[in-house]
């Protein structure tokens, strides 16, 4: 039996004082109870002797405490799951809201999940096929990896986003594939957007979406991300399916974090973030992957916005350091009208390897995929040199590799936001600017494979 509280002292914007409570733990769910009938729901922030903090999920505009009595629940926040989820929206704490019923189910797990054992992990190693080019052929995706993409504020993450979340399937199987769309802190217009996107392309029938508002409180938001790796921890280890987890924006997450930690007079650490920033992203993170003898997995594409473009915030710089790469989307190329915007040079997918080459995407993939890399670089420090020395400054060869990085981002890297490319479009891509140079410049790709893909020109 649930012991109700009407020793609530004070209210100070979202965060409540609670007095004489016994067996109180941090983060235990609580509902206040008003003399209406309506009920609120918050969670112990803090719980020092016989007093507890409490924060309000839902504010505290209205609350008459004299006539409120809060009732500690014994448990974290939940979500209860069924496979009825999928093409459903939510708010960031699991209550639908697209007009639908409640999931009705017995299963409802904790948010903060628990640990996965290392030792049962198994490596990522299938590549998963988003469609866009810049991804595919040069930082490709691997099923169980985590692979955030760094933006920018302004910059078309938003977009990119619903194009993966569109697009994005593992071939060669015909295992069950879902997205767990997780909007953090995003605008009502944003919301608009990935609302109607899902629904206007058909994607919402494999998707789960769970949408926080800027308005909400910062407590939900914080509770957002877990909600949905709940979901597709679901959804992969008791469904057996493919999930792929989205989660913009993880600067809005850490931003809240913030908050309740100020809050809670905790000693800040780098730009006022706690200290714990790391771990507690860390626990976002590391519930993606693969586990051994379960038929599902759980693939992350967190994206964040670096405040002030900076790569060496705190938020970018310990989500490098967790996560295996980043995607970066560049302002230059976004000026230069490029859709999407993906600067592949720093961009990095530590595991791609693992997941191209023969029986994967084709044998030629790591090859073309060295040697786009090398003619790019070489062809941006070319343009590079044009601008300080003038264009007579370059050799005929640097001319060739400056046209090719220009052809490269026109062509290989701005494709738009609604075509959907497959490898071997990508790889024909590839290939056919790859021509423009001579062969004998192209030393990082073995002579069988020049032979059989590069086209030819004519009087070649």
């Amino acid at each position: 039996m649930k012991k109700d509280y009407k020793t609530i002292r004070e209210v100070v914007g979202p965060l409540m004082m609670v007095d004489c409570v016994e067996n109180v733990k941090y983060d235990e769910l609580v509902e206040i109870h008003e003399k209406d009938g309506s009920v609120r729901m918050g969670k112990v922030l803090e719980a020092k002797g016989n007093t507890a903090l409490v924060q309000l999920f839902e504010g505290a505009h209205g609350l008459q405490i004299s006539d409120s009595k809060a009732r500690f629940l014994g448990h974290s926040l939940e979500l209860a799951v069924s496979p009825d989820m999928i093409g459903r929206i939510f708010d960031g704490v699991g209550r639908p809201k697209d007009g639908g019923s409640p999931i009705i189910s017995d299963v409802k797990l904790n948010i903060n999940g628990t640990p996965i054992n290392p030792a049962a992990r198994d490596y990522p190693a299938e590549f998963i096929q988003t469609g866009i080019s810049a991804i595919d052929g040069l930082n490709t995706l691997v099923r169980g990896q985590k692979l955030p993409i760094f933006s920018g504020s302004g910059l078309p993450h938003a977009e990119l986003a619903a194009q993966i979340a569109r697009q994005a399937k593992v071939r060669g199987t015909d295992d069950k594939f879902a997205v767990v769309f997780a909007a953090i802190g995003i605008t009502f217009e944003e919301a608009e957007f990935f609302r109607e996107d899902f629904k206007r392309t058909g994607s919402i029938e494999r998707s789960v979406l769970f949408l926080n508002l800027a308005d909400d409180p910062a407590v939900e938001r914080i509770a957002t991300p877990r909600m949905a790796i709940t979901c597709a921890e679901y959804l992969a280890y008791e469904l057996g399916m493919h999930v792929l987890v989205i989660m913009t924006d993880i600067t809005n997450y850490a931003e809240a974090l913030r908050e309740v930690s100020a809050a809670r007079k905790e000693v800040p650490g780098r730009r006022g973030y706690p200290g714990y920033l790391y771990t507690d992203l860390a626990s976002l993170y590391e519930r993606a992957g693969r586990i051994n003898g379960k038929k599902g997995s759980i693939t992350q594409i967190p994206i964040l916005t670096m405040p002030e473009d900076d790569k060496t915030h705190p938020i970018p710089d310990l989500t490098g350091y967790i996560t295996e790469g980043q995607i970066i989307l560049s302002r230059d190329l976004y000026m230069k009208g490029l859709e999407p915007p993906i600067n592949v040079l720093p961009s990095l997918s530590r595991l791609k390897n693992k997941g191209i080459g023969k029986g994967k995407t084709r044998e030629d993939h790591p090859d073309t995929m060295n040697q786009i890399f090398a003619a790019y670089a070489r062809g941006k420090t070319a343009a590079e040199l044009a601008v300080v020395l003038g264009e007579s400054a370059l050799s005929d060869m640097d001319k060739k590799y400056a046209a090719f990085a220009d052809r490269f981002e026109k062509e290989y890297v701005s494709q738009g936001y609604d075509t959907d490319r497959s490898i071997e479009d990508t790889l024909a891509i590839g290939w056919e600017l790859l021509s423009d140079l001579p062969v004998t410049e192209l030393k990082r790709i073995h002579p069988e494979y020049l032979e059989h893909y590069l086209p030819r020109k004519d009087g070649e």
